[in-house]
């Protein structure tokens, strides 16, 4: 069988499709918390709505043709937050990809920011966008933001999208958070968390970022908590995701199988139900974890989301792909100008 249903990246950062090929920091990052401070906030703080409108229509693009219908993203762009989830929404719902946003609060620009942050969030989710209430991490925020942001989502009934354990600088976010209420939360990262940390929730697992920023394996299959698969703003090739997922864990663990990777990202359905209908006709056969494990070169010949064909023979049947390329890559040169200048 070569037909599964659309796969969903549980965690993403779509501004991040800009950010390829951007200057090189002031300085070499030695440690996470610098990678943070000189690359990741400084792209965050140079975004405006168009790069943001660019940004999410080349990555929506690009999860279509890796066969992922569903976005799980996390969006901070602190000189411009209001309506920001709003310009993500609509670029995705253009190409035809479903998303799920949120921002990302922080109390890094002040407690008026993170207040900025919190009303961008309730402003989406009451005009009925689909979505969660975001936060940075709680190394970067105040417990009253914290409970801020949990009294919010419970008012929304939604869930918290949040970074834990990323990093060792977020060490004690596990005892700040334990007192709020995360049963419908999603804990991205968990690098450093204990085995028997105590917080609900599903952990998002991204392997590929983990590395990328020297983090740490995270063991997920430590954790009693479901475990999803997401790529941190990498990309949406959710295959090649759950492929690296199956060689960390097999690494750390030789009696590992590709079966606990492929449960972990079908754990995606569960958080954005709405894929499972969506279908993905693969150019390969067949579609098991045993065999795409070790298996390179699978891409979607045919994509259906909502009873609508978006993606045929390598193709988007509803958006000029080349257009958007071409205009994503002059936001590219304009995002990486601006950073030049910072």
């Amino acid at each position: 069988m070569n037909t599964t249903p659309g796969l969903v990246c549980a965690h993403h950062h779509l501004y991040s499709a800009l950010a390829r090929g951007m200057p090189a920091p002031p300085h070499t990052p030695t440690k996470f918390l610098e990678i943070l401070e000189q690359v990741w906030w400084r792209l965050d703080l140079a975004l405006d709505p168009e790069i943001i409108r660019w940004s999410a229509k080349l990555g929506a693009l690009e999860a279509l043709e890796n066969g992922t219908t569903a976005i799980i993203d996390h969006h901070e762009s602190p000189h411009a937050i209001e309506g920001s989830l709003s310009i993500i929404a609509e670029a995705c719902a253009e190409v035809g990809v479903r998303v799920n946003c949120a921002y990302g609060v922080t109390d890094r620009h002040g407690s008026e920011g993170a207040a900025r942050g919190l009303a961008e969030n309730d402003r989406y989710l009451s005009e009925g966008g689909k979505g969660m209430v975001g936060v940075h991490a709680a190394f970067t925020c105040r417990d009253e933001t914290l409970e801020a942001a949990a009294d919010l989502a419970k008012r929304h009934q939604v869930g918290v999208h949040i970074h834990v354990g990323e990093g060792t600088d977020d060490h004690g976010a596990a005892q700040r958070l334990a007192p709020l209420p995360t049963d419908q939360w999603m804990i991205i990262h968990g690098v450093h968390l204990a085995d028997d940390h105590g917080l609900a929730g599903t952990i998002v697992h991204n392997p590929r970022s983990n590395m990328n920023n020297s983090v740490g394996y995270a063991r997920p299959a430590r954790f009693t908590n479901p475990i999803a698969l997401g790529t941190d703003g990498i990309g949406a090739d959710m295959v090649e995701e759950f492929r690296l997922a199956f060689a960390c864990h097999r690494q750390d663990d030789v009696t590992a199988t590709p079966e606990t990777s492929w449960q972990w990202l079908a754990a995606g359905w569960d958080l954005f139900p709405e894929a499972i209908d969506d279908r993905v006709t693969w150019n390969y056969d067949p579609m098991d974890a045993w065999h795409l494990a070790y298996t390179p070169g699978v891409r979607p010949v045919e994509v259906e989301i909502g009873d609508e064909i978006v993606w045929q023979n390598g193709e988007s049947t509803r958006v000029d792909a080349a257009e958007i390329r071409a205009r994503a890559a002059e936001q590219a040169n304009r995002l990486h100008k601006k950073l030049a200048d910072l």
